[in-house]
């Protein structure tokens, strides 16, 4: 398998070339030449996260140093469960993605990403800087899975002020080999300063640099995983497809949903469920594709108004009308956050973080055939999230234990404007 540019001027590169580029030459994003086609029989003898992982990752590693390697990579990330829980009346479920080590879904595609550069080879003794920007999740599960890890480095870029406590908390509590940088500015700012410094050749030659954000193969990829465990699970027991309503900032997540979708696993439905930063509702109304300013809302991690991910989407859909059919977007106010976090702690005693409760909000205004199955896809745990949604449920959320441990420990960020020659500099003076 090989893999080439969404902008069409990049040499093609085996997966392994991909993952340590992170980003194509041109400013693309990697994607493969050619998409396999999956059956349901292919995962006869898969039930784990790990099992099912093999069989459907395999055709994207054929041809590469890594294949080999890909069962033990698999045991190594997928050492957690995503589980499929039914909430109402056996149509309605959510799919937890936050029992990870950071209680996000960002752990799935960071821990994979980190197993598989641990098993490439290096030109040189030097350490590999993976140069990431987060709107709340995804640095603390990129910190998590490369902390200490010899030869690797982790440089965090996040807006200032602009995230939770809590995840603010995580980005600087690990230390060692990893730094994290708040950023004065918004979100889209931190991505446009990593794509730069990621196409800054000089930069690269003195300072080898690869990405953790979702436009990397080594997260786009594995986040098709658990989109496939619980559809396989479901189609099982019912044969039938299930839908997904998925949370959506930067269009990772939905993007290898989507994926997973057109190479044969049993996923109806896709609908983007967003924030106030509404593009992409926009444009699946019919409106032209035009990239906003983001606006800071309750869902934070959200936040994005330039999602990088759909440049893979126009890659699989490559006519306006074809990929306006193929979803749905439902943008969501940050009152429409409040209502559903209290509504469904109300009818279910289950709390939900706010990036949830945009997908809730979705279904519960989308028409739909009250025989199809539903997903909710739950992409972090509420506890991340406490001075939301405790005050709305009027309780303390519980912490998982993990979380705990990391809240625990001290946590230090360094301040950044978002210029380009300061991000440049300090990265051609980190130490170690």
């Amino acid at each position: 398998m090989k893999y080439v540019s969404t902008r069409g001027n990049a040499p093609r590169v085996d997966i392994g070339v991909a993952l340590a580029a992170g980003l194509a030459p041109d400013g693309g994003l990697y994607v493969p030449e050619s998409l396999p086609r999956l059956e349901v029989a292919d995962f006869d003898t898969a039930n784990s996260l790990a099992e099912v992982a093999v069989p459907l990752l395999t055709p994207f590693f054929e041809g590469d140093a890594l294949l080999g390697g890909l069962p033990a990579i698999c045991s190594q990330a997928f050492n957690f469960e995503t589980p499929l829980v039914a909430v109402e009346g056996g149509r309605i479920f959510q799919l937890e993605l936050f029992h990870g080590p950071t209680a996000a879904f960002k752990d799935v595609g960071a821990r994979f990403l980190a197993a598989c550069l641990q098993r490439l080879p290096r030109p040189d003794a030097r350490p590999l800087t993976i140069l990431v920007a987060t709107s709340g999740d995804t640095g603390a599960a990129v910190a998590a899975a490369f902390h200490r890890l010899p030869g690797m480095r982790v440089v965090i870029l996040y807006p200032d002020g602009r995230v939770s406590p809590r995840q603010a908390h995580q980005l600087g509590c690990f230390g060692d080999n990893v730094l994290a940088l708040a950023v004065r500015g918004n979100f889209d700012d931190c991505q446009a300063l990593v794509k730069q410094a990621l196409a800054d050749t000089g930069l690269q030659s003195a300072v080898p640099l690869s990405s953790a954000n979702s436009i990397s193969l080594g997260r786009w990829l594995p986040q098709m995983v658990y989109y496939a465990q619980a559809s396989l699970a479901h189609f099982r027991l019912t044969r039938s497809v299930l839908n997904f309503i998925i949370p959506t900032g930067n269009l990772g997540n939905a993007a290898a949903a989507a994926l997973a979708r057109r190479i044969g696993l049993p996923i109806g439905q896709i609908v983007l469920a967003t924030n106030a930063n509404d593009v992409l509702p926009h444009y699946f109304s019919g409106a032209d594709y035009t990239p906003q300013a983001s606006q800071q809302t309750l869902a934070n991690a959200m936040d994005v108004g330039a999602p990088s991910n759909f440049e893979r989407l126009r890659w699989m859909y490559p006519e306006d009308t074809l990929l306006r059919a193929s979803f749905t977007a439902i943008a969501t106010s940050d009152e429409q956050i409040r209502e559903a976090i209290v509504r469904h702690h109300a009818h279910t005693g289950r709390v939900i973080c706010p990036h949830t409760a945009t997908a809730l909000h979705a279904l519960q205004s989308s028409p739909r055939n009250p025989a199809d199955a539903w997903a909710i896809v739950a992409t972090a745990h509420a506890a991340k999230f406490e001075g939301v949604v405790e005050p709305l449920v009027h309780g303390p959320v519980p912490v998982p234990p993990m979380l705990a441990a990391l809240l625990a420990r001290p946590s230090h960020a360094e301040a950044m404007q978002p210029d380009y020659g300061h991000l440049r500099d300090r990265l051609l003076n980190l130490e170690g």
